[in-house]
C-alpha cells in the first residue's frame, strides 16, 4: 500500500499537476472532486497491483515499477515527454547511441533518488505472505474495497470526471507507467504480432517525362529536428541561414509536419496517406513515393547519417547508412557530423548512370538534446552555447544558440551540396534541385517543454512547423522557379510532398494528385497527370 501511495502521490506528480490546471482553469469547480483524484488515482493502482501481489511477484513487479516510473518521472518532469503509442514507438526505434545521449548526471542522481533507492527499500521489506486460500481471500476484499472506493467517487463526480476526461484526453498520456505500458502492449501487437499485410502497388508503370534533354539529378535533403521558426529565411533575427543566402533559396515559411517524431513523420511524409489516415502498417504495405520514382527508371540513392534509419521508407532501393568510425575525424565512435555526407554524395555525381537520379541524404541535423555534438568547434557560430544533454538546466540564451548552431551547420552543409551539384553540373551537363525539408520540430524551454514527441493535437506549433528550401540551377526548364517562388506564402504540409517530388522529377503516374501539388501550375508543360 505505501508503494502504491509513493506511486500516485510522487512518481505521477506530473499528472497530478497537470489534471489540477485543468480542473482549477474552470470556470467553477468542486474542491471535493479535486481532492477526489489522488484517491481514485490510488484505488485504481491498488487495483492493478493487487492482481500481481503473489508470492514471488510481489517484489519484482513493485521494484521494476518504481524505477522505470522514476526514468519516466524524470523525462516527464525535466522535458514534458509523454509517453503515449507514438513515443513508446520511438523509444523502440531508436539506436543505443541516442538513447544514451538523454544520459547525464543529473538523470542518473534523479532516477538513484526516486528509483533506485525506493526499490532497494521494496526489496529489504519482509512480506508476509498467508495460505493461499486466505491470501486470495485478503487480495479479494482490497479489490472489493477500492472498487466500492471508486464507485463512490465515479456516483458523486461521474459528470466532472467525464467532462475534464472529454477535454483533456492528452491527461491520461501522463499517468505513470500505465500508459506506457498500454503504448509498448500495443506496440508490440502492432509490429510483431499482426500478419503483414499484402504489398500493393500504387504505379507499376510511371514514367519519366522531362522538356529538357539534359541528365537530371534531384538531391532531396532530409532534416532532423528543425524548426521553422530558427531560420532568418523566415524572419529569424539570428542568422543562421548565412552561408546559403547568396543560392537564390526560395524558402516556404507556412510547412507542417505529419508528426511530431520521426518514426511517425518519415513514413507518413513519403507515404500517399495523408496525417490524418495515416497507418504505420499500410504504409509499409504499398509503394511510397520513393519507390514510384524508382519504378519510374529513376536511379535511386539513399544515404543516411542518421542512426535512426529510414523508417522503412527506403527498404526496396538502394541505401547507404553511414558508421560513425572514430577513425573518421568527422565522427566520434557514435555520431558523425552532417558534413559525412558529401563524400558518398560527390562519389555518387561523379558516377550517374542514369538521365535521372534521386538522391535522399537523411541528416542528423538538430536532434537534441545533444545539440552540441551537431556542429564542428570551428562552426560555433553563436556564444554562449550549451555543451550539455541536461538542457533543461542551461540558460535559455546558451540552449537556443546551442540549437541555432545546429541551424548553421545544416545551412553550411547545404551550402556544401548545392556546390556539388554545380560542379557536377559543369563538369557533366546536367540539370540539379535540391530540396530540403525537417522531419518534424523542436520545442527549447517554451511553457517548460523541450524536445519533440507530444501527441498531435496538444504539440506546440514549435514541433510541427517545419522548414521546406528550394534550390535549382537556372538550366533546370522543367520548372518555373518564378511561379514556384510565388507559392511560398502557401500553406503546405508533409501530405504534399508525394506529389511535390513526383513534380520535381517529372513522373507521370497514376499516383500523382495534381490537386495537392502546390508547384502543378508551374511545369512547364503538361507531363505530370493523373
Amino acid at each position: 500500500m505505501l508503494t502504491c501511495a509513493y506511486i500516485t502521490l510522487i512518481l505521477n506528480f506530473p499528472f497530478l499537476q497537470k489534471a489540477t490546471q485543468a480542473i482549477t482553469g474552470l470556470a467553477q469547480y468542486n474542491l471535493l472532486f479535486l481532492l477526489s483524484l489522488p484517491l481514485f488515482l490510488f484505488m485504481v493502482i491498488v487495483i492493478m497491483h493487487s492482481l500481481f501481489a503473489w508470492k514471488g511477484l510481489t517484489k519484482p513487479i513493485l521494484i521494476a515499477t518504481v524505477i522505470v516510473s522514476a526514468a519516466l518521472f524524470y523525462a516527464t518532469l525535466s522535458y514534458g515527454i509523454v509517453f503515449d503509442y507514438g513515443m513508446v514507438q520511438n523509444a523502440f526505434e531508436t539506436d543505443t547511441a541516442e538513447a544514451f545521449s538523454y544520459v547525464n548526471g543529473y538523470a542518473a542522481l534523479f532516477i538513484l533518488a526516486f528509483g533506485v533507492l525506493p526499490a532497494v527499500f521494496i526489496g529489504l521489506v519482509n512480506i508476509d505472505y498467508k495460505p493461499a486460500l486466505s491470501e486470495l481471500a485478503s487480495r479479494c476484499k482490497l479489490v472489493f474495497s477500492s472498487v466500492v472506493v471508486i464507485g463512490l467517487i465515479a456516483s458523486v463526480f461521474y459528470s466532472d470526471y467525464a467532462a475534464v476526461g472529454r477535454n483533456n484526453k492528452p491527461l491520461i498520456g501522463y499517468i505513470t507507467p500505465y500508459k506506457m505500458i498500454d503504448g509498448t502492449v500495443k506496440y508490440v501487437k502492432n509490429t510483431y504480432l499482426y500478419p503483414a499485410l499484402p504489398f500493393t502497388q500504387l504505379d507499376p508503370t510511371p514514367v519519366i517525362n522531362r522538356v529538357n534533354p539534359k541528365k537530371h539529378v534531384t538531391v532531396m535533403v532530409l532534416g532532423e529536428t528543425a524548426r521553422a521558426k530558427n531560420f532568418s529565411y523566415n524572419g529569424y533575427e539570428q542568422n543562421t541561414n548565412q552561408f546559403t543566402a547568396n543560392e537564390n533559396i526560395i524558402s516556404f515559411a507556412d510547412m507542417h509536419s505529419c508528426g511530431t517524431a520521426t518514426a511517425v513523420s518519415v513514413p507518413c511524409m513519403f507515404s500517399r496517406l495523408n496525417h490524418a489516415d495515416f497507418d504505420h502498417r499500410q504504409a509499409n504495405a504499398q509503394q511510397n513515393v520513393v519507390d514510384v520514382i524508382a519504378a519510374a527508371g529513376a536511379d535511386v540513392l539513399w544515404i543516411s547519417n542518421n542512426n535512426g534509419s529510414c523508417k522503412g521508407v527506403c527498404t526496396r532501393v538502394p541505401s547507404l547508412q553511414i558508421t560513425p568510425e572514430s577513425s573518421n575525424p568527422l565522427c566520434d565512435g557514435e555520431f558523425c557530423f552532417d558534413e559525412v555526407l558529401l563524400a558518398p554524395l560527390n562519389e555518387k555525381l561523379s558516377n550517374l548512370t542514369h538521365d535521372n537520379t534521386f538522391i535522399v541524404l537523411h541528416m542528423i541535423g538538430s536532434h537534441g538534446p545533444t545539440y552540441f555534438k551537431r556542429y564542428p568547434q570551428d562552426k560555433r557560430t553563436f556564444m554562449p552555447d550549451c555543451p550539455r544533454s541536461d538542457i533543461q538546466n542551461c540558460t535559455d540564451e546558451a540552449l537556443i544558440n546551442t540549437y541555432d548552431n545546429t541551424i548553421a551547420y545544416t545551412d553550411y552543409v547545404l551550402n556544401e551540396i548545392i556546390a556539388s551539384l554545380k560542379t557536377s553540373a559543369m563538369a557533366t551537363e546536367l540539370n540539379t534541385s535540391l530540396l530540403y525539408i525537417s522531419d518534424h520540430g523542436e520545442s527549447l524551454g517554451e511553457k517548460g517543454i523541450y524536445l519533440h514527441g507530444l501527441p498531435y493535437s496538444v504539440a506546440p506549433d514549435s514541433q510541427t512547423h517545419v522548414p521546406m528550401l528550394l534550390w535549382a540551377d537556372n538550366e533546370t526548364t522543367d520548372l518555373d522557379l518564378g511561379c514556384i517562388a510565388q507559392a511560398k506564402g502557401t500553406r503546405m504540409s508533409h501530405d504534399n510532398l508525394f506529389d511535390i517530388l513526383l513534380g520535381i522529377m517529372s513522373v507521370t503516374s497514376v499516383s500523382y494528385d495534381q490537386n495537392n501539388d502546390p508547384f502543378a501550375s508551374c511545369h512547364f508543360s503538361e507531363i505530370v497527370s493523373n
